[in-house]
């Protein structure tokens, strides 16, 4: 299968390209799949990619993150397409975009309780499955960091 992301700088020589189309493509591929849950990229005004985010916190945590997400995408395009990302607020914008099934694999880490776990265990609403299901995910980790250190 052809990964259609490798595609996107030639898209963008092309005569007619769309920038902004392509920027939203690369956000996908750069920000992997568990923050393309918690994102909608809205559009690119000048050099700015706007992003919708759930709440306050994916807001704050996103911003820390953002020169990594702005290398990742001018990587993915080749390009200095954005300089900055704006993240807003819109729990209703991202509606649609959420998963049904919350419980999906992350990428590994070294740290207990990796705060993408504790975000993504936020979402589920009964407090007594979200905490087993931090408890199974930070014992998964303890096992895998225990076999890594064999």
């Amino acid at each position: 299968m052809i990964d259609l992301t490798a595609l996107l700088p030639k898209l963008l020589r092309a005569n007619g390209a769309n920038a902004e189309l392509a920027v939203k493509l690369a956000w996908s591929k750069a920000a992997g799949a568990g923050l393309k849950r918690q994102t909608i990229p809205v559009r690119l005004v000048s050099k700015t990619l706007i992003v919708a985010v759930a709440d306050p916190i994916w807001q704050k945590q996103l911003q820390h993150m953002s020169a990594e997400l702005i290398f990742r995408i001018n990587n993915l395009l080749q390009g200095n397409l954005i300089d900055t990302i704006e993240f807003r607020v819109d729990a209703g914008a991202l509606k649609s975009n959420r998963p049904t099934n919350t419980a999906s694999v992350k990428e590994p880490t070294n740290q207990a309780a990796p705060t993408e776990l504790l975000f993504a265990a936020r979402s589920i609403a009964d407090e007594e499955l979200r905490a087993r299901f931090v408890r199974a995910a930070q014992n998964c980790i303890e096992r895998r960091d225990a076999r890594d250190s064999i």
